[in-house]
């Protein structure tokens, strides 16, 4: 048989989703794939019967059904003060990894070069492989998560390159960059003309004083940023693949053609009935700050009383655990130990560095109190348990 693709081999499963199989495997509390245990907003899924009974039940328009998309543009106006034409400006993707993998195969050509912050989630990677670009990574230092501005202006001044990745807020370490770091980001960006595709899925999921800036809102970078997006985490509603891009029209047209021939688009019933949580006021997203604030200080609070080494995150939802005092080499052992005696689900730390970092696992905390209360009191033990 002929060999198959030699891009392909160049990378693993999804670390993040093998995990959860072995969290399930030994009957672990999951704190490892991003996805909460409580249900999304009750109007959404109120309205999701109705759509159940009256439909759209086929096709939308590819790019996404008119009134989602402008319900989009009038949300992105209200929290980043950018203008958004719903008609032009927006594609609605399977989620936000399809609203990704549609940017770079429609920014990059094979043999370009993209700058990725690392720590970094998983998915970048794969994607830069698979649209035949070559990444170039700047570290994000451990445990501040800051970066070097020297460091960052060699990275992107290579020949090639074509864009920089930003995840903002960061996963996995929950950095919030600043407004003087993205004007630095940004400055670099115009002076050497390379894109910015920003990943902005935990844009609401900030904690108190860290604030979320828009890298399209800064001057002169509106032509330049191409959004990725979802639902998926502002709405709690990970199954629903809601995802989408918004960029200039010109790139915007790009991204619908390769979407059009990778997915067709996105599910119209749960489009129509996302719609509602897209009009939501300002309340809901105050509301759901004051929810993770609370579940990141229980969660926080707990680690401290068993004594664990960790980062705080400024934004998203995960926390990185400093497992160095077990003496575990390999930090892929220690999750599985950790899911088999312990019963708690992490992700090994090295699927997100591509320096030499096996020293940090990841967890979430987007779960009920109780279930991160049985994730606590299972932890209680780790320092027995887990000794080498």
């Amino acid at each position: 048989m002929k060999p198959l693709s030699t891009r392909t081999e160049q990378f693993t499963d999804s670390v993040i989703r093998r995990m959860t199989r072995i969290s399930d495997q030994y009957g672990a509390i999951n704190l490892s794939q991003g996805f909460p245990d409580f249900e999304p907003p009750k109007e959404i899924t109120d309205r999701l019967a109705q759509v159940a009974g009256e439909g759209p039940h086929q096709y939308a328009i590819t790019w996404g059904a008119a009134n989602f998309r402008e319900a989009l543009a009038e949300k992105q106006k209200h929290f980043s003060g950018v203008d958004v034409n719903p008609a032009t400006d927006i594609v609605v993707t399977c989620g936000s990894t399809e609203a990704m993998m549609a940017t770079m195969m429609s920014v990059c050509n094979p043999g370009e070069k993209v700058v990725i912050f690392s720590p970094f989630y998983e998915n970048y990677g794969a994607d830069t492989i698979l649209t035949g670009a070559i990444p170039i990574y700047v570290p994000l230092k451990p445990p501040t998560f800051e970066f070097d501005a020297d460091e960052l202006e060699n990275a992107v001044k290579q020949p090639g390159v074509k864009a920089l990745i930003l995840c903002n807020p960061s996963n996995p370490c929950g950095k919030v960059f600043t407004r003087e770091e993205l004007l630095l980001i940004a400055a670099l960006a115009k002076k050497y003309d390379i894109y910015v595709i920003t990943d902005e899925v935990y844009e609401h999921i900030l904690y108190k004083p860290h604030e979320h800036v828009y890298m399209a809102s800064l001057p002169g970078m509106r032509e330049r940023t191409i959004i990725c997006n979802s639902l998926s985490k502002t709405y709690s509603m990970t199954g629903w693949r809601l995802g989408y891009v918004i960029a200039p029209e010109e790139i915007a047209e790009r991204i619908k053609k390769v979407h059009d021939f990778l997915t067709v688009g996105a599910s119209a019933p749960l489009m129509e009935a996302a719609v509602v949580g897209l009009k939501f006021g300002d309340s809901y997203y105050e509301e759901l700050q004051n929810h993770y604030t609370h579940m990141r200080n229980l969660f926080i609070d707990g680690l401290k009383n068993i004594g664990l080494t960790f980062t705080e995150p400024q934004g998203a939802y995960y926390v990185l655990l400093d497992i160095s005092e077990f003496g575990f080499e390999d930090d892929n052992v220690f999750c599985e130990k950790l899911a088999e005696k312990v019963g708690v689900g992490a992700v090994p730390g090295s699927s997100f560095f591509r320096e030499n970092v096996n020293h940090l696992i990841r967890v979430h905390f987007a779960k009920k109190d109780d279930t991160l209360l049985a994730a606590l009191d299972r932890l209680a033990d780790i320092k027995v348990k887990m000794k080498v």
